[in-house]
Parts: C-alpha cells; structure tokens; sequence
C-alpha cells in the first residue's frame, strides 16, 4: 500500500498565529546556481523553469544572477558561466565568492548532483528541486557503473536532508514534494510552485492527416524506445506519422529503432514547436518520471491532449480522462493511443478541457508564488 503522506502547506500558506500577517520585502539580490542555462544544447525544463523565474523577478525590479556550468546566453539579467558541465560543481564556491557580490538569497537548483551550496554560503539559501532522482540514478548509470549510481544517489538524498536542512525546499509539483517526504525531508521544509506556461497566441492549423509527437531530450528516462515500439502497433490502425522533436545522446541508437512514418526533427524553433503542437493530434509523453512535464502544459495550451504514463510529474500535469490519457502499462497507452486517434470528437473534448485547465498556470503566477517563498525564506534564516 502507497504511504500515506500529511497534505503538504500551500506555495502561499497563511500566516500562524504568532507571526507577523505580513512578510517582509522580498529580497532585492537573487542567485541561481544552476547547472545549465536555457542557451545550453542540453537545456530542458528546469532550465526553462530558471530562465522563466529570473526573467520575471527582473521585470518586478530584482537583481538575478544565473551561475551555470557550460556554454550560456546573453539575459536580461546576469549569466555568468563558471566551469563546463561537470568541474564546475567544483568550481561553484569560489565563483560565487569572486563574481557576486552582497547577496539576499541563494537558490541552489538541485538536479541530481547537488553543489551543497548552505555548507559553504553564510546567508540564506533555498533549494529549487524539479524531481528527485531516485530511480533515474540506475537507468543512467547501469552495469559496471552502478557503485556510481548508489553514489550518486546517496549523494543526492544526504544534500536535500541533510546539507538542505535549515532551506526551505521549493518543489515544482506535488509528485515531487511526495519525494521528497518519501526520502526523509520534513514536511513544513516543502513548498509547492507549479511551473507555468506561456499564453501561446492564436493557433496554427490542426493536421488534416494523423500527427502525434513527442517533445523532449533525447535521454534513457524520456523511453522514445519504447513509443518507437508501440508505433509498430499503433500505426497499421491509425496510419499518420510520429514526430519526435528533440535532440541528447540516445539520438543515433533511436534513428536506428525507428520503423517507417517516424521522423526526427532535432532542436527546433519556438515558432516550429508552436507550429506541431498545434498540428499535432495528440502528445505522447513516455517518460519514466518528470519534475511536471512543462511540454503537456504548452501542447494543452494549444488544445492538443497527451497521453503519458502514470508517473510522477505527469499525474500532475496531465488530468486523467479530462485533458488526457495516464496509461498503467504499454499495452493500455498503445490502447489510448489508438482510441484517441480514431474519435475526433473525443480529442476536441479533451483538447478544450486541455486548453482550460492550461489557462490555470501563467508564469506570472509561478513568479508570484517563487516570490512569497523567497522572502518567507529570507525570513526564516533571520529567526
């Protein structure tokens, strides 16, 4: 039996009767140390995420900061590359204490490999964390590399419960505060701010013919092997084609995998994401576990459902039945898949709840959300 876990405190909780109604200021100066910018090849969803929240907190008058490993972009706020993708965890202290000056708050984006950032930085910090890497440690690091993984992953759990211990912990869905509790993090430590999406403009024209894509990093936890499979079943029903948009390292054994109708688009303009998603009849979204699943909130903005599996992150985003489909196993996502392609009406019901229940999440908001934590977090380390 799943166990039980206490309701978590909202991202704007209410104040207890001994505080003061009102928090204070929030903080002017905000560092994210972060392993990737948006600009990186390899940036995903929390880059986004990161980009988004830095974005906004600068427009309502902050001054962000971004430390980041690797190749980085110009902002409208400050990027400051520190290292390549991996030495500069190492060199994160150092480049902190030489490129940014007075501080208000440290948000350490923890992705795995933490930088233990409040064992080293004497002020107030927080921790930004898309999901936890529980599972994911052993489907990246298998066979001989497994003492890795245990490392890795016992890295990863002592820094959210023990280095983490005076932060609040932001959690981008309730999935990933669940696992954060399952892994010993106290519940009053969890704050939950959703990731938002933007107001994606008027639509492009839905295909005439069967499309379905899939949107996301080529990389062992997304499973694209495994929709390339039940493509093979899928399409003598539905015909059409499959999109995988996207680019990582799994891209040249998956080109091999793939049968006839599937193509590969590589990276893509916003513009041409915006393009498929609306042309698309249905998303497919295969992973084994998301933060969210920032890419179903942007195809329900666009009034095209998903169909994922029942994982954490996804039964977040995705609301089964209404603005899509969480399929228990392969042969019920090849099922759903199948149905949803072959009733326009259904898929035009489900796009319309999609695109309603999209308009519920804005970056504004998320900004807002980020914000009230930030200062009850700043607050709590002056205590």
């Amino acid at each position: 039996m799943p166990q039980h876990v206490p309701p978590l405190r909202a991202a704007l909780p209410a104040p207890p009767q001994h505080r003061p109604t009102a928090l204070p200021p929030p903080p002017r100066r905000i560092v994210f140390l972060a392993h990737r910018d948006l600009g990186n090849p390899a940036a995903g969803g929390s880059e986004l995420l990161v980009d988004r929240l830095a974005e906004g907190l600068t427009r309502l008058g902050h001054e962000v900061t971004l430390l980041c490993g690797g190749p980085a972009s110009y902002r409208d706020y400050r990027v400051v590359s520190v290292g390549g993708p991996y030495d500069h965890y190492l060199r994160a202290r150092s480049a902190f204490a030489r490129q940014v000056g007075e501080t208000d708050l440290l948000v350490e984006v923890c992705n795995g490999m933490p930088y233990l950032a409040p064992l080293w930085h004497r002020g107030p910090t927080m921790c930004l964390v898309n999901h936890v890497h529980t599972d994911l440690w052993r489907m990246r690091f298998g066979g001989p590399l497994a003492p890795a993984a245990r490392i890795g992953r016992r890295l990863e759990h002592w820094a959210l419960t023990g280095a983490q211990s005076r932060s609040l912990l932001v959690a981008v869905s309730p999935s990933t505060a669940h696992a954060l509790r399952a892994i010993g993090v106290e519940r009053d430590r969890i704050r939950v701010v959703h990731n938002g999406v933007e107001d994606p403009g008027p639509r492009a024209d839905r295909s005439p013919e069967p499309l379905f894509v899939a949107v996301g990093r080529l990389v062992e936890y997304k499973r694209i092997d495994l929709l390339l499979r039940l493509w093979e079943r899928v399409r003598p029903v539905t015909g059409g084609r499959l999109v995988i948009v996207g680019d990582g390292p799994e891209r040249d054994r998956l080109r091999r995998l793939a049968g006839p109708g599937v193509e590969f688009t590589g990276h893509v303009s916003d513009a041409e994401k915006h393009r498929l998603l609306c042309a698309a009849w249905l998303l497919l979204h295969p992973s084994a576990v998301e933060g969210w699943g920032l890419v179903v909130t942007e195809a329900a903005a666009r009034e095209t459902p998903a169909i994922a599996f029942d994982v954490p992150g996804l039964r977040d985003s995705v609301v089964d039945g209404e603005t899509g489909v969480l399929a228990h196993g392969e042969s019920s996502f090849a099922a759903a898949w199948c149905t949803l392609a072959l009733s326009g009406r259904r898929r035009e019901i489900m796009g319309k709840a999609a695109r309603d229940h999209a308009a519920r999440y804005r970056w504004e908001r998320t900004v807002r959300q980020f914000r009230v934590v930030a200062s009850e977090a700043v607050r709590g380390w002056a205590s």
